[in-house]
């Protein structure tokens, strides 16, 4: 028991050196976790980029839908993803960047679809939003 103690204690002394000498450990969140393997399992058609402004951050993200099909073919359209901390509980927010005429996208480019309201349920991962966004420009 006196052997356990002894190991806890050292290994509270490392982390403190540690965070004295400016290496401090970052945490990972569930939310944190959850996205990552989330991003695993995600697959992008030919017609989507994803991209990460801060790598380090990966639950802010940008998604850009280039349409092969459809009223909006040709056009390139840029989303941001913010994902917060109590995700899986809560959908992440999704805004279009720049200003179009979509019935889903209101003016402020908040994007309308069901599972990303009130038909949300933490079963859902970001490929089911990635797939919806898909839709909304393969149909209009």
């Amino acid at each position: 028991m006196l052997k356990i103690w002894s190991m806890k204690q050292q290994q509270q002394q490392a982390e403190n050196a540690e965070g004295a000498a400016g290496k401090k450990k970052k945490k990972v969140t569930a939310a944190q976790l959850r996205v990552q393997r989330d991003l695993q399992e995600l697959t992008l058609g030919n017609t989507m980029k994803m991209a990460f402004p801060n790598p380090d951050d990966i639950l802010n993200f940008t998604l850009t839908i280039e349409p092969d099909e459809g009223m909006y073919k040709g056009g390139s359209f840029v989303f941001t993803f913010a994902v917060n901390q109590n995700f899986p509980h809560d959908p992440p927010k999704v805004k279009c960047t720049q200003k179009i005429y979509h019935p889903n996208i209101d003016l402020e480019g908040n994007v309308c679809l069901n599972i990303l309201r009130e038909d949300w349920k933490p079963v859902l991962n970001l490929n089911a939003v990635v797939v919806g966004m898909q839709v909304c420009f393969t149909f209009f």
